[in-house]
């Protein structure tokens, strides 16, 4: 018994530092107000434009920023202080939604000004995520990270989780979508308050030359860890090609016949899925074969989405969405821990910004795609064909990555890259 209560005590250390503590008060906040926003902008968009292609806009729209300035975004982060740069993101964020409750308050909103907020949103997002991703190993001791990576990972799931279902409520019972976006707008404010809670001062780093070669530093070390590049690149084309996320509006109006109530649960489902996954790891973290259980998984993930792609039944979609999100988490939570821990804190900030990159090649783009795929072949072959493309990555990623196939332990991988690598 002492050692299950030791045990227990260990996997929540990350909460008994503040820092940690208001860092994840403030992401839950900004996640739970973007997820809802989602939801109003995904019906909102299609309710507009009745066509799949103009959801898979939507993706575009915040995915292109990222491409342009994804150097830029991670420099930035090494460079100044990654607390400041959290807070100027988060209030990007409000501001965002202050001005899409500026749009649906006129009353006659169109794609053109909505797609005109989600670019500005892909600007925020590009440099929010390589800034809070690198400030949160200085929040907690390295012994104490990869719990403290599941525990972030199961914040941002329980905000996926709440934040689609309470902005498909209030969608339907407001009618519209100006109070989603105006509870979007104070989620953001309380979150900014919580992040100017920490009080983390920026550790003093090797100052780099600023030039083309201090910019792409982070791309060439990514480049040569083939562990940190295999289990990135498969999550980014697997997600890719598997990601159904962009038409669930289409699934919930046509094939399911739900509401805006129905298109947030649907949204929900793989949040649920994987927020057990990602609270199972923080009590029980993976002990070995991690390589194989990955790929395991993110092949669970396409077998769940094709399941779901075929599924006309409204408890047979959220059972199989539940199992996407939970299948993949597996993959976030090895790879979130893998490239932070096995990163010099001066490059991070860099190393993060590929990696997010590569997240929003696969989730933004990836409703591109997705959107695309259902305008030429129907919404139904769209996501199935994903699902065995998410098949065919984990064959060909199996094959061509043969250290990530026999990985054993993330300890054992952080101690496999040298620093004669850096």
């Amino acid at each position: 018994m002492a050692n299950l209560g030791s045990a227990q005590n260990a996997s929540r250390a990350a909460f008994t530092y503040p820092d940690f503590v208001s860092y994840e008060l403030g992401r839950l906040f900004i996640v739970l107000a973007l997820e809802m926003q989602s939801v109003a902008v995904g019906w909102q968009v299609y309710d507009i434009t009745k066509r799949p292609l103009d959801l898979g806009l939507v993706g575009l729209a915040q995915f292109l920023p990222g491409i342009f300035l994804f150097l830029i975004s991670g420099h930035v982060a090494d460079r100044f202080d990654r607390r400041h740069l959290l807070l100027l993101c988060y209030g990007g964020f409000a501001v965002c939604s202050g001005l899409l409750l500026e749009i649906s308050w006129r009353g006659t909103p169109t794609v053109n000004a909505i797609y005109l907020v989600l670019l500005l949103l892909g600007v925020v997002r590009s440099f929010n995520g390589p800034a809070g991703r690198a400030l949160l190993p200085q929040l907690v001791p390295e012994q104490h990270f990869p719990s403290a990576v599941a525990w972030n990972a199961s914040v941002f799931q329980s905000a996926t989780i709440m934040g689609p279902v309470v902005g498909g409520l209030i969608y339907a019972a407001f009618r519209g979508p100006t109070a989603v976006y105006a509870t979007a707008m104070a989620g953001g404010g309380v979150a900014l308050f919580a992040v100017a809670q920490i009080r983390h001062r920026m550790r003093i780093r090797r100052k780099e030359p600023l030039g083309l070669a201090s910019v792409l530093a982070g791309f060439r070390y990514v480049w040569r860890q083939k562990l940190i590049l295999g289990s990135i690149s498969l999550d980014m084309f697997a997600v890719l090609l598997g990601g159904a996320v962009a038409l669930l509006p289409v699934y919930a109006r046509e094939i399911l016949h739900t509401g805006p109530w129905g298109l947030g649960l649907l949204r929900s489902a793989p949040g649920v899925g994987a927020g057990t996954m990602a609270l199972l790891l923080a009590h029980r973290p993976l002990r070995g074969r991690v390589g194989a259980t990955m790929l395991w998984c993110v092949a669970g993930f396409g077998v769940f989405t094709i399941i779901f792609g075929l599924s006309h039944n409204m408890v047979i979609s959220l059972i199989s969405l539940a199992l996407v999100g939970a299948t993949d988490m597996v993959s976030v939570v090895i790879r979130g821990t893998l490239v932070q821990l096995a990163t010099p804190d001066e490059m991070r900030g860099r190393v993060n910004a590929i990696d997010m990159l590569f997240i929003g090649t696969s989730n933004e783009f990836g409703q591109f795609e997705s959107g695309i795929t259902a305008q030429w072949l129907g919404t139904i072959p769209a996501v199935v064909l994903g699902g065995v493309g998410t098949l065919v990555v984990i064959a060909i990623w199996a094959w061509r990555f043969p250290e990530l196939r026999h990985a054993d332990q993330i300890t054992s991988l952080q101690e496999g890259i040298g620093a004669g690598d850096l």
